[in-house]
């Protein structure tokens, strides 16, 4: 099973740490609700269902992160 360790953001890129020690990366533009928050927003996350998936409660944001392996994740978010 795929989960999360760790989110950061750099060059409009979402940045996930597996535990395994692998580093996805997918544009922030694949999430709108992700796009236009500020940093401290998107910092203010947490892992959710065993950390296989994200959530930015503020922002009404949930990612699964299995969805980040899409070609094309516009369907993928909330």
């Amino acid at each position: 099973m795929i989960k999360g360790k760790k989110v950061e953001f750099s060059n409009n890129m979402l940045n996930v740490t597996l535990e395994d020690g692998r580093i996805i990366c997918t544009p922030i533009s694949w999430y709108k609700e992700l796009q236009n928050a500020t940093l401290k927003e998107l910092n203010n996350y947490h892992f959710i269902c065993a950390n296989t998936g994200i959530e930015w409660e503020s922002l009404d944001c949930q990612i699964s992160i299995i969805s980040m392996f899409a070609q094309d994740c516009e369907h993928f978010s909330a």
